[in-house]
């Protein structure tokens, strides 16, 4: 809170009257990041919807990757977060996934959401094209001997550069179809996109 106010160029008593301490600021701040997050209309499909909200997420973590641990953890949640986690349920209850199906639906695409993030965080490079330079450099000259289908899968994705957004849109649309299946056994799911 004393850098938070040094930063804002006030004393750490000014900002108490706003918040009561560092976890009300911290739940304010999340709820910003879920504000931003953009959502479907009603009555989008429910694949359509989970899709435009995914990549609105990751868009939203990606300038604030500060929050990328935070967001489903908070004691006190706000207005955003709340209306947020409702919209997802609405949508999946209204598609027709039974509750457990949807709690399942929600927490696997927020896995994946969270975790695609995570591994983009960790890789030393900025742009597609410097993968191949990445990969070069940090491995060892026997990888081909000693880890042949290691080398060959870096080899081949150095050569046509990592794209994180299309990995991101690949591994989405598994998730989403195998929700899909799962949850259209024995059930009306709606399942055109």
């Amino acid at each position: 809170m004393r850098r938070l106010a040094e930063e804002l160029g006030v004393v750490p008593m000014a900002l108490y009257k706003h918040v009561a301490n560092k976890e009300e600021l911290l739940d304010g701040m999340i709820d910003l990041v879920y504000s931003e997050i953009e959502f479907a209309s009603r009555g989008t499909h429910w694949k359509t919807a989970m899709r435009q909200r995914a990549r609105s997420m990751r868009e939203a973590l990606l300038r604030h990757s500060w929050a990328i641990g935070l967001m489903d953890f908070r004691t006190t949640p706000g207005p955003a977060n709340l209306s947020h986690h409702n919209g997802v349920l609405e949508r999946l209850r209204g598609a027709g996934f039974s509750i457990r199906m949807a709690f399942h639906a929600y927490g696997a695409i927020n896995s994946y959401i969270y975790g695609s993030l995570v591994l983009q965080q960790s890789l030393s490079f900025e742009t597609p094209g410097e993968f191949a330079q990445v990969v070069e450099a940090a491995l060892p000259p026997q990888i081909e001997n000693e880890y042949p289908y290691l080398a060959e899968v870096l080899s081949n994705v150095g050569k046509r550069g990592f794209d994180s957004a299309k990995e991101f849109e690949f591994g989405l649309s598994l998730i989403l179809d195998a929700i899909q299946r799962f949850g259209s056994k024995g059930r009306r799911v709606r399942s055109s996109a």
